[in-house]
């Protein structure tokens, strides 16, 4: 069934002067970063990856912000009111160990290689057109995601201020385009710790006010137990192999799809979050950032998490065409209900600020493989450095305006996270197992990377589009379609790989020195600074300390 592509109307937030000027500061300061961000702006390291001068703590929060967007916001909270606990799924066991991994594993290799971007790498691992083909596929999914978070705030926008969907799209377009243009990629990751804490002062109010709306956590169990049976407030409750549950998922496919298959593709190849930690000052610092954004991670899940949850309490059906409401107005619908003016003034600019972060994370990764990987590298070769960067900012410009028109291919999703892991399943998951089979297996053929991208982004495809949507096989969700297609092309990808591996010549062992697990290369080792003997320097230690604490929080929800 078609889902109109707007919030309910009766959304609309009683805002006032007050509500306004907060807004109107925010802005002022996101150009203001811009404007001073643009002075270290001289070269096309500078623009592309901050020259690789940034600190860990700065790296690790803009690496959580750039997630914190439709996907965090609007995503999760429909999620949850749709699903459930089982939300926390996505972020214990679907981003802490792929994050882990990431640091511990991966940034060394990324890192040390000296590499530009993640296409970059497969062009050293494999060849040009693994190369190539990944650059144009990560170029198209970083353009579909840019138009998920423009869409979402528009649809927000205009449902909770009134304001037209066209002038929501170019304010905040404009916005974007124009911070990043100036400063580059610091401006986006300066923006993005600001971010950060004014998404939190969002959400915060929200949770602690519905959970009192509802009688606390308490309160909130009990009339969800009532309402959608005692499955829909656990983790792991109706999901053993054969069994129903609301997710539409048992835990083999939870485990193997989302925990394995979707998260490792995502968090370990996704540019958009990588580029924050390349341009980390040193190796150290590289590793730390996505450990550092692990700690948040583990705890973000309740701030989006709730209110999906109060929502369901409150609305009888909510998310069904009687309730007269979609799963995407769930944050909004209690920003409506609850929120006195002032404290709506900030949770109206932590909405606009999560969608502008996705958005603005996702063009600046585009525009770094657009004009390095794809543009640098086969059309204009050898050109001076202020040539790529001229062309670096033309084609954010470019970006931003084909955001606006993918912003709409969005619509048909009254869940905006069954689409964002749609598209995940396409795009990062088939990159995933080629970076995963080239870095432990030697003998993986330079032509093998291309073929293993090819199949596993088409099997995915044939998976979702033909067997799923035909009836082909019953798939009780989208999200449970998402995990299927997610294990069906990264097993496509890898079958493919060891057979073109077979039959074609691999790499010599002299090129494959700092690109195989096992092997080093000078830039993948570093001299000790002073202080790397403190436990928060030791990514080990912070590696192994978030997925306990992810392991522990399953505790209460287990039961």
């Amino acid at each position: 069934m078609h889902i109109p592509p707007y919030l309910a109307a009766e959304l609309r937030l009683p805002t006032n002067g007050l509500d306004y000027t907060i807004l109107a500061i925010y802005f002022a300061v996101v150009l203001g970063i811009g404007f001073a961000a643009r002075r270290s702006v001289k070269t096309s390291l500078d623009f592309f990856l901050s020259g690789r001068s940034l600190p860990a703590w700065i790296t690790g929060l803009a690496f959580i912000s750039a997630n914190l967007a439709a996907t965090e916001i609007l995503g999760m909270a429909a999620n949850s009111a749709q699903y459930g606990a089982y939300t926390v799924h996505w972020y214990w066991i679907g981003a802490i160990p792929a994050m882990v991994f990431l640091g511990l594993v991966m940034m060394p290799f990324y890192y040390g290689s000296k590499v530009r971007s993640v296409p970059e790498m497969l062009l050293l691992r494999f060849d040009k057109a693994a190369h190539l083909l990944s650059s144009i596929l990560f170029a198209f999914a970083a353009i579909l995601i840019a138009g998920v978070n423009l869409y979402a705030l528009a649809i927000v926008v205009e449902a909770l201020l009134g304001w037209p969907q066209w002038v929501a799209i170019v304010v905040a377009g404009a916005f974007v385009l124009a911070y990043i243009t100036l400063g580059g990629l610091s401006s986006a990751i300066y923006n993005e710790v600001l971010q950060f804490f004014v998404i939190l002062a969002a959400l915060i109010p929200i949770v602690v006010l519905g959970l009192k709306k509802v009688g606390g956590w308490g309160g909130l169990t009990d009339k969800l137990t009532a309402s959608h049976g005692a499955n829909f407030t656990t983790a792991w409750g109706g999901t053993g192999i054969g069994s129903s549950n609301p997710l539409g998922a048992n835990w083999l496919t939870i485990v193997l799809g989302l925990g394995f298959v979707l998260s490792f593709g995502y968090w370990t190849t996704n540019f958009a979050e990588v580029q924050r930690a390349l341009s980390a000052k040193n190796l150290s610092a590289g590793q730390r950032t996505p450990l550092i954004a692990a700690y948040p991670k583990i705890f973000i899940v309740f701030l989006v998490m709730i209110p999906g949850l109060v929502a369901a309490a409150i609305v009888p059906g909510f998310g069904t065409p009687k309730s007269g409401y979609q799963y995407n107005d769930a944050i909004p619908y209690l920003m409506s209900q609850l929120l006195p003016n002032g404290v709506l003034g900030i949770a109206v600019t932590g909405l606009l600020a999560a969608f502008m972060a996705g958005m603005a994370a996702n063009v600046s990764s585009f525009n770094t493989v657009f004009t390095n990987d794809i543009w640098g590298r086969y059309v204009v070769r050898g050109r001076e450095d202020e040539y790529y960067v001229r062309f670096g900012r033309l084609i954010t410009v470019i970006g931003v305006c084909a955001s606006v028109g993918t912003a709409f291919l969005a619509s048909s999703f009254s869940n905006i996270m069954s689409y964002l892991q749609t598209l995940f399943s396409f795009f990062n998951v088939p990159m995933f197992v080629v970076f995963i089979v080239g870095m432990f297996w030697k003998r993986a053929s330079t032509k093998s990377g291309f073929w293993g991208l090819l199949a596993g982004t088409v099997a995915a495809m044939v998976n979702y589009f033909v067997i799923y949507k035909k009836g082909i096989i019953d798939i009780p969700s989208d999200q449970g379609a998402n995990f299927v297609s997610a294990i069906v092309g990264f097993v496509a990808g890898a079958v493919v790989m060891v057979a073109v591996s077979l039959f074609t010549r691999p790499k010599p062992a002299e090129e494959l020195q700092g690109l195989v697990y096992g092997t080093t290369s000078p830039g993948m080792t570093e001299p000790p600074s002073p202080g790397d003997e403190a436990w928060y320097r030791r990514p080990a230690l912070l590696g192994w300390g978030a997925i306990v604490i992810a392991a522990a929080c399953y505790i209460p929800f287990s039961f």
